[in-house]
């Protein structure tokens, strides 16, 4: 019962709040901040790259998009806060998961004694 009464920003904190999709995010906020210092502060002979790791750092869902038909792929990757989106939902999935690894009670985490 108390687990219905559980608000869903309770949930989500809860899913964010741990090692596993706090470390995800960072690694992935680390990359695109590569991204944009080698986009717009390196010049390049040719074209760089750098781009398609944002791409990677998210994937297995960024490659949802390689899987689409048409120009739709380029228009999932170009949107960059689709990316970043793709990366909040699956630090909430490794979120999950870590608490389910680990273990931790779904309550308050601290029991009375007394």
């Amino acid at each position: 019962m108390a687990a219905a009464q559980r608000s869903a920003g309770t949930t989500f904190r809860r899913s964010l709040l741990n090692p596993a999709a706090l470390g995800y995010l960072a690694v992935v906020a680390a990359v695109w901040a590569w991204i944009a210092v080698d986009t717009l502060l390196v010049t390049h002979a040719d074209a760089s790259t750098a781009g398609v790791w944002g791409f990677f750092v998210t994937a297995p869902t960024s490659f949802l998009f390689a899987s689409l038909p048409g120009p739709l792929p380029l228009v999932g990757v170009a949107v960059g806060a689709l990316v970043q989106a793709l990366a909040l939902v699956q630090a909430l999935a490794l979120g999950a998961a870590y608490r389910w690894a680990t273990g931790r009670p779904r309550g308050h985490g601290r029991t009375s004694h007394a």
